[in-house]
């Protein structure tokens, strides 16, 4: 039976979890300090721990130090009441298995603790071979704590101290910039140099100039040598921002540098070399490029040694009231506003926007809003017009009105998709699936989520997801002019078993 060891400060937390995995076949024991921790684990040799990263006056960061040092192979999954981006991606690059925010779902907590002692199972299992085989000055910025970024905090994490290159997804205004600088803090280049260029502000010379640099008289213009990006990032960190942008000639140059480290300045000669991590990113579709010959293959490859995909805002309505609260207050200082809160009805109007600018729209329409306030409090009314128009009549708001669910064009629609050639079928195909097969389960169950979800074998966490990721494909499909039919009406169930602590909440960290 494998043994899980808690370690907590807060009796009450460590007993909800125990009675979290009374059921299971799981082997539960405690501890609340440190020194308690230390001992127990030396002991037992748990084949996970759950640990809590602000353990008293100590530091969860340390105890897994000390921990490692006894079994390096052991398995931790941090929990905490201060889910700031910097915890969770310091605590993911030192080596943590996984990263769990108080309230936890117990749901989640079971198929972590789960997944975590089945992979300690495997290492603890030889592997037969057969004979004969062979620190950045200034805090990020990232604002959100909801699962869609706390993924996106893992990735970074995972991949920070790996000084391979990264490429960055995500439609425009989503912080990709931002995500890029926390991969640079977090790494071992954190004490070199971090550069960046946007490759859609510059025409094609001017960008092979200040990526490669030019001699003398290399074209008109060029009085003097310029040292271009890769030198003056030698040892560092160059992000690449709108990669997708960039002319083909360039992309042979950028991809020459990439397979053995060496190029040459504009209307040079002399062959150099630059040491540099790349970072990347776009907001471009980079498959569809490549299949119409826009952008190179090989070169999508160099630089995709990982991928970090970055959800829109549609889909982290979770993140709405925290990005909503940061903005508010940071821009209350620089407009000499007098609002110190967000009503509630706010709120809700914000996080029924489909936001097709991102977090770059949601900064622009609070700082038009706090210039249209007056007291203290944020009303619904200081939101601009059209924003409050849209809401009232998005699809989400709709009353019900479906009878057709037309299953029957599902298929021809995708047969017609597969006929035209269209990229991207697989994708849409699901799309489309999800959006009728959520519609009729929640017409049948009358928009009862929790009884949707249990018809369905999906967990409500998953089906809330599925459902704001189907409103805003309406929303998308309003915009275009071709819209969905509006969904059924859903209820607001009581949420999911949830274990909090008491611990008060620290300053957000992007």
């Amino acid at each position: 039976m494998p043994t899980l060891l808690v370690v907590d400060d807060e009796p009450a937390i460590r007993f909800s979890i125990q009675q979290v995995f009374e059921g299971e076949c799981i082997r539960v024991l405690a501890a609340d300090n440190a020194a308690d921790a230390r001992d127990v684990f030396r002991e037992t040799l748990p084949d996970v721990v759950l640990l809590d990263i602000r353990l008293g006056g100590e530091d969860g960061l340390q105890v897994f130090d000390m921990l490692r040092r006894i079994d390096p192979q052991c398995l931790v999954v941090f929990i905490t009441g201060h889910g700031t981006s910097e915890t969770a991606i310091e605590a993911m690059k030192q080596g943590a298995f996984d990263y769990l925010v108080k309230p936890l779902d117990a749901q989640q907590l079971v198929e972590t603790i789960r997944k975590a002692c089945q992979i300690r199972r495997l290492i603890r299992t030889p592997a037969v071979v057969e004979a004969g085989e062979s620190e950045g000055s200034e805090p990020d910025l990232i604002i959100g704590s909801g699962p869609a970024m706390r993924t996106v905090f893992k990735q970074i994490g995972r991949v920070a101290g790996q000084d391979i290159n990264v490429l960055i997804l995500g439609d425009s205004g989503t912080g990709k910039e931002l995500v890029a600088r926390a991969i640079f803090q977090h790494s071992r280049r954190r004490l070199g140099t971090f550069l960046a260029i946007n490759c859609a502000a510059l025409p094609e010379m001017l960008l092979e100039s200040e990526l490669f640099g030019h001699e003398k008289g290399a074209f008109t213009g060029a009085d003097r040598r310029r040292i271009g990006k890769f030198e003056q990032a030698h040892g560092g960190t160059l992000f690449l921002d709108e990669v997708g942008d960039m002319a083909l000639s360039t992309q042979a140059k950028l991809l020459r540098l990439l397979q053995d480290g060496t190029f040459e300045r504009v209307g040079g000669n002399e062959v150099l070399r630059a040491d540099v991590r790349i970072i990347s990113a776009t907001n471009k579709k980079l498959d569809a490029m490549i299949e119409k010959g826009t952008f190179r293959l090989d070169l999508y490859y160099r630089l995709r040694g990982v991928s970090i995909n970055i959800p829109p805002l549609s889909e982290r309505a979770d993140d709405i009231p925290e990005l909503a609260h940061f903005f508010v207050f940071r821009f209350n200082r620089d407009l000499s506003t007098g609002i110190v809160a967000i009503a509630e009805e706010t709120l809700e109007r914000l996080q029924a926007y489909a936001w097709p600018g991102n977090v770059r729209e949601l900064q622009s329409v609070l700082r038009e809003s706090l210039l249209h306030s007056a007291g203290s409090v944020l009303l619904p009314e200081f939101l601009p017009a059209p924003l409050n128009q849209f809401v009232a009549e998005s699809p989400r708001n709709a009353p019900q009105a479906r009878d057709d669910l037309n299953w029957g064009g599902f298929a021809n629609e995708i047969q017609a998709d597969i006929s035209r050639g269209e990229p991207g079928v697989y994708r849409r195909a699901i799309e489309h699936l999800d959006q009728l097969l959520l519609d009729t389960v929640l017409l049948k169950t009358q928009g009862n989520q929790a009884a949707a979800a249990e018809l369905l074998g999906l967990s409500r966490p998953t089906v809330r997801a599925k459902l704001r990721s189907v409103n805003s494909r309406r929303v998308r499909l309003e915009l275009t002019g071709n819209a969905a039919p509006p969904p059924p009406p859903t209820s607001f169930n009581k949420p999911d078993f949830k274990i909090a602590g008491n611990e008060q909440e620290g300053e957000r960290e992007g």
